[in-house]
């Protein structure tokens, strides 16, 4: 399954889709990624024979908390389209320190990993960097007169850590090829849909939501 969000003007949607001919599953009017809702859903859409083997998500802490709560024994798998753009818009295109420079190299390799020696290879290279790297991740920036401290480098930080967090739940598509690597699929079905919605700027709210019921439907439909 492909679990993800896409947010309009006043509303969210979320969307559960299955991954392997797109059917749209579910689909939910709300006002943001809310724990409660999702697991709500999770739990409905097994209690309707749903067999879920897989959860691909961009990792919203909602969605993750949801699904351990809900689906404890299902595989997650973390969208890496996801954490490699999040990466490289903190690291920015030019780096100034040779840090940012390196690990932005490593995180355009992400994408191209295909097989266990990959992925042996790339987590060698972020342990590598980060033996480099340990005391300038901690440097630390301590205000003056109130004698508090934030981390210096906190962007590339936040890089890091996001890899490092996610990596258990990164790579479990190359031992199932039939898990998804990424939210791909579920947001060109949203680039799509919203690309219909704008040839009706003009409609209310709640025609604007009917309008995207319908679409799924006629969407599943074919």
């Amino acid at each position: 399954m492909r679990l993800d969000a896409t947010y309009f003007r006043k509303f969210c949607l979320v969307c559960y889709q299955d991954h392997s001919d797109g059917y749209t599953q579910l689909i939910r009017f709300s006002d943001g990624e809310n724990y409660e809702e999702i697991k709500e859903d999770l739990e409905n859409l097994v209690k309707l024979g749903l067999i879920i083997e897989s959860v691909t998500t961009d990792g919203h802490k909602s969605i993750l908390k949801a699904i351990k709560k809900s689906l404890p024994d299902v595989t997650v798998q973390r969208c890496l389209v996801h954490i490699q753009r999040m990466c490289l818009i903190w690291l920015t295109r030019y780096p100034k320190h040779i840090a940012g420079v390196e690990l932005r190299k490593i995180v355009l390799m992400l994408m191209k990993i295909e097989s266990e020696n990959d992925k042996r290879y790339w987590t060698m290279l972020l342990d590598q960097w980060f033996t480099r790297h340990k005391s300038y991740l901690l440097e630390r920036t301590i205000h003056q007169e109130s004698g508090r401290y934030w981390y210096t480098h906190k962007l590339l930080r936040r890089s890091y850590f996001t890899i490092k967090r996610a990596l258990p739940n990164m790579f479990h598509f190359l031992k199932n090829p039939s898990i998804p690597a990424t939210t791909n699929g579920i947001e060109g079905f949203f680039s799509h849909l919203k690309n219909h919605l704008d040839l009706h700027r003009g409609l209310t709210i709640r025609h604007r939501i009917d309008f995207i019921k319908w679409y799924v439907y006629l969407s599943n439909d074919r």
